[in-house]
């Protein structure tokens, strides 16, 4: 089994990649324009995988980006940007880090565009997001599992 296993030619492809959904609130407008604009940023990332049919997987990336001047919101935006990603020939071992960090690496600058883009249609300066070491924080999740219950699926 392990042969046929080390024989079977890996595949990965891009099936689609879409917005999900996206919103954009600016609570405090238009007061806030009025007021001199020191702004701070709390951002928040996460992400799910669906399992689909066929080897098919789906990916999302959810951001949540508060951003406040002095003690007001400013804005508050979200943006769940999501790919369907065809995976082939993968161990369990190798399919963990391909939907937990190589495909989240793909979405990333699409969300980090749609988030820009929002910040400047609703009258505020670009909001520029920094790169995401998707890696990284993958393996703080297994990290985070392996605490929880040794032995746990990587995937999850």
């Amino acid at each position: 089994m392990a042969e046929e296993q080390a024989n079977v030619e890996k595949q990965f492809s891009i099936q689609k990649i879409y917005t999900k959904d996206m919103s954009f609130e600016t609570p405090n407008s238009p007061h806030i324009f009025t007021e001199q604009w020191e702004p701070s940023v709390d951002f928040n990332l996460g992400s799910h995988v669906e399992s689909l049919d066929n080897g098919l997987y789906e990916v999302s990336l959810t951001l949540t980006i508060t951003v406040k001047s002095g003690e007001q919101v400013a804005y508050l935006v979200e943006v769940n940007q999501a790919g369907i990603f065809a995976l082939g020939g993968f161990t369990e071992q190798e399919l963990g880090p391909m939907v937990g960090s190589f495909c989240p690496n793909i979405l990333f600058p699409y969300a980090r565009e749609a988030v820009s883009d929002l910040a400047a249609r609703g009258g505020f300066p670009q909001l520029l997001l920094a790169p995401v070491n998707f890696d990284a924080i993958y393996a703080q999740h297994l990290q985070q599992l392996q605490q929880q219950a040794p032995g746990s699926d990587a995937l999850n």
